[in-house]
């Protein structure tokens, strides 16, 4: 079978096909070659893309699905979900025996059924930079796949990466996704609006990131709940209603601020 070819011991004996190269498969090709794994070839849509990674991967690259290898062990696929809907009967084309996973937070593993006979995903959860480098030691990564071979493989591998090391269903996964959605992307919209409004009055946005960094850690030792701070909490009006009149020129800013105070009082008067 050809996915028990990467049960060798000798790593440099995989072939490992990279199909995208924006920024988890950048950061996910750098560790793989830095942990002896063998990248071969990279694809992206963008030739510069391809061409950098793989570069830096010391592989191949194409701008063609036609051009893919077809004699890989495994195939890495991290692409925005659109396109991989899109492009997935090019992407396996010829390649039906061979071992494919993705790295999409929000797409079922069930993707590939009907496509390939082995498949999986393998699901990295952290926000990702070409340009920042990141310790993927304390990355957790998520595993699924449609056969126990395939599992041992991507544990194999995860666990040379990481020291946190799941494995969760599709259902799970989407939740997971959910919910760093709600941790990170949002999280970072609040730094854009504050960064918006501190320059807007000629403050430097630096100024915040004491106050970003010990909430931050702050939950490390206790919990979202019990680490919540600030006048929405006791609903104190008086603060609230002079911040909502700070928000007269920005009504979006201003409908958010409101909605965001109103549910953390309700959480705190529910646990009550």
């Amino acid at each position: 079978m050809v996915v028990n070819k990467l049960m060798e011991k000798e790593k440099s004996l995989h072939k490992i096909v990279l199909i995208g190269a924006g920024n988890l498969a950048t950061n996910l090709g750098k560790v793989l070659v830095s942990k002896g794994y063998s990248v071969v070839q990279v694809y992206s849509r963008t030739e510069e893309s391809a061409k950098n990674l793989a570069t830096t991967l010391s592989a191949a690259y194409t701008t063609s699905l036609d051009e893919v290898r077809k004699d890989a062990t495994l195939y890495i696929v991290s692409l925005k979900d659109s396109a991989l809907i899109e492009l997935l009967p090019e992407i396996v084309a010829d390649k039906q025996d061979s071992f494919f996973v993705h790295t999409a937070g929000s797409i079922s593993m069930d993707i590939w059924k009907g496509y390939v006979k082995h498949y999986g995903v393998f699901y990295p959860m952290q926000t990702f930079s070409k340009s920042r480098e990141v310790d993927f030691c304390r990355i957790p990564i998520f595993l699924e796949a449609n056969e126990p071979s395939g599992l041992s493989i991507l544990r194999e591998i995860a666990n040379e990466l990481s020291v946190s090391v799941h494995e969760v269903s599709s259902e799970q996964r989407r939740y997971l996704h959910l919910s760093a959605v709600f941790a990170c992307n949002f999280t970072n919209h609040m730094y854009t609006l504050t960064e918006k409004l501190l320059h807007k009055y000629g403050i430097p946005f630096d100024v915040m990131l004491p106050l970003i960094d010990e909430t931050a850690n702050k939950i490390h030792e206790l919990s979202p709940e019990k680490a919540q701070t600030g006048p929405a909490i006791r609903y104190d009006l008086n603060v609230i209603n002079k911040q909502l009149e700070l928000l007269s020129d920005e009504p979006e800013m201003r409908q958010l601020y409101e909605l965001i105070s109103k549910d953390i009082h309700r959480i705190n008067e529910n646990k009550r």
